[in-house]
């Protein structure tokens, strides 16, 4: 066909979908919405679908959307009824903005932003479905991965993919603030636009899942009350252990995948226990501790005894375009934003000019909040003078930062509450109070099953640093994760 009649049925299939707009006004009974845009570009666009109860692959029977602004949009909105209807939930989850735009004969780099927003909306509304209204039959060659938009995650793909198993791909958006830098987050809305290209050029179906509300209520609330009461919480640890990755092995049910595979550096040993990662400078045990034994039965770490610049190679020899990207390092609720100004938009916790002080209560300088200082801090004080001081204590009440020497921080116990064992506490051999710190040589100073207990305390070989109340401690025996407990006072 010459390039002229080319042109010529691009611009009928486009004409024919903005003309006469499949499914435009129409809302099916039943069904799940997804919504994308809005005032700040001026398009906003809605789709909705319905699952077949009564099908075993999870048909989706009708479709419908709404629209407004450009007219591009209206037509991607039809283009996307025209691929969802009849459509098996895991064949819809291939749909992206490519599809969309081929369905309407190819789109200009000034319309290409129309597809985009329609296959935002259309993947809000099919993660909704899956999770409220699909039960597929359990498939033992099947399995979920969990994917950021980073090379970790697509290596773990990958590696899993070459096992000849069907791998869908699935990611979470679990915060949205515009005053964060989302190119930097690993759970916004971009983020979740990075996965799913990632994984449609990958050849795997994408599902991409709303769990805001959860992460809000589930750990970003927690984080701020713990800052409002002196502590220093751990929101990964939260996260990981009782809303992110249950919620992706929930889905994974409802998919019929018996195993969730994840980017994470760790590896599972019977039990099943958690066990170091072999690259131990990227390890991230601490990070997982909080998991219960039956979610790890149902999890794969393949890069557990994988090196970091392994995984870089393999990303580069598969051509992925992720294998340069950098790694994320704010929590990705921050992402760009200062802990002090997310404080204050959220919690409404603002500067509080106060006193830094030693030992003995005398004056050393000011601070702008005590709440923003935590055990063990030496940077950001302000105070001159020859040696380095460091937080030995914070005091909310009295709006007090105490500082000493580093010798002032070192303890030979450290108390732990809301203790979890998975083995008799003469198992425990090692602590580790940081994501990536030492493991430090220990053993519990009570005789503890395993189990649930208010608290213990933990006798340490040699002296060390104090940690901050509210941060994880992480038990261990040999390089597997026995237990688990929260910082006291």
């Amino acid at each position: 066909m010459c390039a002229i009649a080319e042109g010529a049925l691009r611009r009928e299939r486009l004409a024919e979908h903005l003309e006469r707009p499949l499914g435009r006004g129409h809302s099916p009974a039943g069904c799940c919405t997804g919504a994308a845009g809005g005032a700040a570009c001026g398009d906003l666009i809605r789709i909705s679908l319905a699952i077949d109860p009564h099908s075993c692959r999870g048909q989706i029977h009708d479709a419908g959307f709404d629209a407004s602004g450009c007219g591009a949009l209206i037509a991607a909105g039809s283009a996307a009824v025209s691929l969802l209807r009849g459509a098996p939930l895991l064949a819809a989850a291939r749909i992206g903005a490519d599809t969309i735009a081929g369905e309407l004969g190819g789109l200009s780099a000034t319309k290409r932003h129309a597809a985009e927003l329609a296959a935002d909306a259309l993947h809000r509304a099919l993660g909704a479905a899956a999770r409220e209204h699909v039960w597929l039959a359990m498939d033992d060659r099947r399995t979920l991965i969990a994917m950021s938009g980073g090379v970790d995650s697509a290596v773990a793909a990958l590696l899993v993919a070459r096992e000849g198993v069907q791998t869908v791909g699935v990611t979470l958006e679990l915060w949205s603030d515009p005053a964060n830098d989302g190119e930097q987050s690993c759970c916004s809305a971009e983020a979740v636009r990075r996965a799913r290209a990632l994984a449609h050029d990958m050849g795997m179906p994408h599902l991409s899942i709303d769990l805001r509300a959860e992460f809000r209520s589930g750990v970003v609330e927690h984080w701020l009350a713990d800052h409002a009461t002196g502590l220093t919480p751990n929101p990964c640890v939260r996260c990981n252990g009782s809303v992110r990755l249950d919620a992706m092995l929930e889905l994974g049910e409802r998919l019929g995948a018996r195993t969730l595979a994840t980017g994470h550096y760790a590896r599972v040993r019977e039990g099943p226990l958690l066990r170091v990662a072999a690259d131990e400078a990227r390890d991230q045990s601490y990070v997982l501790a909080a998991l219960a034994p039956s979610s790890l039965a149902r999890l794969r770490f393949p890069l557990g005894h994988m090196r970091k610049p392994e995984v870089r190679a393999l990303a580069r020899e598969a051509g992925l375009a992720v294998a340069a990207r950098r790694d994320s390092q704010d929590l990705c609720f921050l992402a760009g934003t200062r802990q002090t100004d997310f404080l204050a938009r959220h919690a409404g916790v603002g500067q509080r000019p106060g006193a830094i002080v030693d030992g003995r209560g005398s004056q050393l300088g000011e601070h702008r909040g005590a709440h923003l200082f935590t055990t063990g801090q030496r940077r950001g004080l302000g105070i001159g003078g020859g040696r380095p001081l460091y937080v030995l204590a914070t005091d909310l009440r009295a709006n007090t930062v105490t500082v000493g020497p580093r010798a002032a921080l070192l303890a030979r116990t450290v108390e732990v509450r809301e203790l979890t064992l998975h083995r008799h506490a003469s198992c425990v051999d090692g602590m580790r109070l940081r994501a990536h710190g030492r493991t430090h040589r220990c053993r519990l100073a009570q005789d503890l099953d395993a189990g649930r207990h208010t608290g213990a305390q933990v006798a340490l070989d040699e002296p060390a640093e104090r940690t901050a109340p509210g941060q994880l401690a992480c038990l261990y025996a040999a390089d597997v994760v026995v237990g688990h407990g929260t910082v006291g006072a």
